[in-house]
């Protein structure tokens, strides 16, 4: 697995199974309420529709998508393991925290 692989494998692991990072999810994202957000979570999760047009560094590390009439937008980033800058390797959990933040795409 090259390193691009390794970063996809690693961001689809956090936004699957929520492990290994950190979920963050917005105001309006909680305003919606305990349905919608297991809704919306469930479809981040099952997002499987990369393209070079919606993924150009094949990372798996963002995405627009509609839930329930609502339009969502979720990233990934990756921190170093203070929290404090982006990791120097984001291929390594080792040296990588990584948050997904999910978010209705007027909050962008």
């Amino acid at each position: 697995m090259d390193r691009t692989e390794r970063i996809a494998a690693l961001n689809d692991q956090l936004r699957r199974d929520h492990r290994y990072g950190k979920v963050v999810i917005t105001r309006g994202i909680q305003a919606l309420g305990h349905q919608a957000i297991q809704e919306v979570l469930a479809a981040v999760a099952a997002f499987a529709e990369f393209t070079p047009e919606n993924d150009p560094y094949a990372e798996h590390d963002c995405a627009l998508m509609t839930v329930g009439g609502h339009r969502v937008i979720w990233k990934v980033d990756c921190y170093d393991t203070d929290l404090n800058f982006a990791s120097d390797d984001p291929a390594d959990p080792a040296v990588t925290i990584r948050v997904l933040t999910i978010m209705l795409s007027d909050e962008w």
